[in-house]
């Protein structure tokens, strides 16, 4: 019996000695992801307040046109800032599909265009694997560690990894659609009725998307024909393609509630993030300072 109860404290000191190890990886990488987005946010630049005006669209291209008369109200405010969370699946397969939980936050800045992705992939009930996918002051960055830890990648400062986070930014701009009135930043170029091409430059960056709109001529998918994607220790120019479906209004805009992401390969496309919309909480810029915002679950 002394035996047994002696294997049975080890046991529990071992439990406990994981228990605490989690908790304060979780600790850690939150107080990381809080000292990341103090520096997202004192890249923030002024906007001027004015609303959206019908007439500062009539320069753009038809479907273009089409989609800010949707997808905003007249007098629409800027968005400063947005703070999303998402819940969905996410796939660490390479060669075949492994869908994986997660649950994520993110902080989106408009101007100077940049944000931080802070997603939780659940590997196994209660591990995790903790990964910020960020843009900041024209850098990219992507740093994933298991139980916030043991890094698994840590990756900065390359200009392929900045042109793949700018033009993240550029294709989630459904979620913040004053991103692209005129004057903000984006580019646009007609390239039938229904579909344009955005293009944005921030720093020594410059990224294109190619904006589909549907029937109702909202944002239907967005599409480059070369991302950097990473295989082994290489990046490669991949086709790469986002969707978004199921909008509804929020605070005068409308955005989507769903959308999922895909590497477009020879065999076929190889989606790698589906998630919904948990929460979306808008800064707009006339309330800079005030600590105003709107939106909610």
């Amino acid at each position: 019996m002394h035996a047994l109860a002696l294997v049975g404290v080890a046991l529990a000191l071992l439990v406990l000695a994981a228990v605490a190890a989690i908790a304060l990886g979780a600790a850690r990488w939150s107080s990381g992801t809080a000292t990341l987005r103090a520096e997202l946010d004192a890249t923030r630049e002024p906007h001027a307040p004015a609303g959206y005006d019908p007439r500062d669209i009539e320069v753009l291209p038809p479907p273009v046109k089409r989609y800010l008369r949707a997808a905003l109200t007249p007098g629409q405010h800027l968005v400063a800032a947005v703070h999303l969370s998402h819940a969905g699946q996410f796939n660490m397969g390479e060669a075949e599909a492994r869908w994986k939980p997660f649950k994520s936050t993110q902080l989106t800045v408009t101007r100077r265009p940049g944000f931080d992705w802070d997603g939780r992939i659940a590997m196994a009930p209660g591990l995790n694997a903790c990964v910020h996918d960020a843009y900041v002051a024209g850098e990219g960055r992507l740093h994933a560690a298991f139980l916030g830890w043991f890094t698994l990648v840590d990756q900065r400062g390359t200009p392929e990894l900045a042109s793949g986070e700018l033009m993240r930014f550029l294709a989630e701009t459904p979620w913040y659609p004053t991103a692209l009135l005129p004057g903000q930043g984006v580019r646009w170029e007609a390239l039938d009725d229904r579909s344009a091409r955005a293009t944005l430059t921030d720093g020594a960056t410059t990224v294109s998307l190619d904006f589909r709109f549907d029937a109702d001529g909202l944002i239907a998918s967005v599409r480059s024909p070369a991302r950097h994607r990473s295989v082994g220790d290489k990046t490669v120019l991949t086709p790469w393609v986002g969707r978004f479906w199921n909008y509804e209004d929020r605070e005068g805009m409308r955005v989507p509630r769903e959308g999922e992401v895909a590497w477009e390969m020879a065999e076929g496309l190889r989606p790698y993030w589906r998630g919904h919309l948990d929460s979306i909480a808008f800064e707009f810029a006339q309330q800079r300072g005030l600590n105003s915002r709107g939106g909610g679950p």
